[in-house]
């Protein structure tokens, strides 16, 4: 049986992958480590009896002894590193950033070294370790391309991938890295590419109260996006499927033009019959889509068996649905955006 040990548990990723997660017989126990333990978005998915098998310990991954004494007293047999700041919060704080993303994640892996029972590590990485997109000529991108982080979050990231590394070549730990890139759906309310769940949310908060509310996407482009049910399919399977190595994925995703996502919402919305309360466009001269798009996931889908990939319309119709039910129970939280 595997106990399982995940920082950053009750967060958007880690409240979806604990659901999953708990889907598997083989799980008897999850440890979920934050800093806050607010269960609100794990309720998102386990609903207000959460899991008998979860427990919570109050941890700052920015206290390296903490971090030790933690992980070792719990001796997981595997692990899931989910906890950093995301990029505004790099971009506010640098050296917070940096003590979170690298210094955390860097004694997370040495206490880990320690530990005698652990089959497995999964790193949340990101698409922000790649380049500007036009740094490419490939039409697809795989993994093994330069990579040139365009920000601090991607610059960490990166970092947390060699230490992932090395981790593997001093351990033998079978080690795997997961690249992200837009995830959207219930429970993603934070960061740069949080904007088109809020924009799908505009609209679920709109039909409630009977009045449109105007979205505008503060970036253009093409996005490459992953439906948040899916994220958490793919770290659970990543996390107890059979693996031997060490490697770097992007999630499974698709990416389209942004104004095309919005058209989607537009049609998915009409068909819901809330068509009426579609009031969504792109901010006139909006700045570029910082991250990368166009990823190839063909390695990931060939090592792991049985990875969901839902396809875009039926995950914003799932997520307007979604959205529509919190509304009327009035745990919807929609803040419009600063202008």
């Amino acid at each position: 049986m595997h106990k399982i040990f995940i920082t950053g548990g009750t967060g958007c990723i880690g409240s979806v992958t604990v659901y999953k997660l708990l889907q598997s017989k083989e799980v008897d126990r999850i440890v979920i480590a934050s800093r806050s333990n607010q269960i609100d978005p794990l309720k998102l998915w386990l609903g207000e009896d959460l899991d008998a098998r979860l427990e919570f310990v109050t941890l700052d991954v920015s206290n390296y002894a903490e971090i030790e004494r933690v992980l070792l007293e719990v001796n997981p047999t595997h692990i899931i590193h989910l906890g950093a700041y995301q990029s505004p919060d790099c971009s506010r704080d640098h050296i917070g950033g940096m003590e979170i993303n690298i210094g955390g994640t860097m004694a997370l892996f040495d206490a880990a070294e320690k530990l005698q029972n652990l089959q497995r590590f999964v790193f949340a990485s990101s698409a922000a370790v790649y380049g500007m997109r036009s740094l490419y000529s490939q039409e697809i991108i795989p993994e093994d391309v330069p990579l040139a982080p365009p920000n601090h979050y991607g610059i960490w990231k990166l970092a947390g991938e060699h230490l992932a590394r090395l981790f593997y070549d001093n351990t033998h730990v079978p080690t795997i890295c997961l690249r992200i890139n837009t995830t959207y759906g219930k429970g993603r309310d934070k960061g740069k590419t949080s904007a088109p769940t809020n924009a799908l949310k505009a609209i679920a908060m709109g039909a409630f109260k009977g009045k449109s509310i105007a979205f505008e996407m503060p970036y253009q482009g093409r996005e490459n996006y992953h439906f948040v049910e899916d994220v958490g399919d793919q770290f659970a399977a990543v996390t107890l499927q059979s693996y031997k190595g060490f490697g770097a994925f992007n999630i499974q995703g698709e990416t389209i033009p942004i104004n095309s996502f919005l058209e989607l919402i537009k049609q998915e919305a009409t068909a819901l019959g809330m068509g009426d309360f579609v009031d969504l466009s792109i901010m006139e001269n909006a700045p570029p889509n910082l991250f990368i798009c166009d990823l190839d996931h063909c390695k990931i889908a060939g090592t792991f068996k049985d990875l969901p990939r839902t396809d875009i319309s039926q995950g914003i119709r799932k997520s307007i649905l979604e959205f529509k039910n919190m509304a009327e129970k009035g745990t919807l939280e929609y803040s419009k955006p600063a202008s």
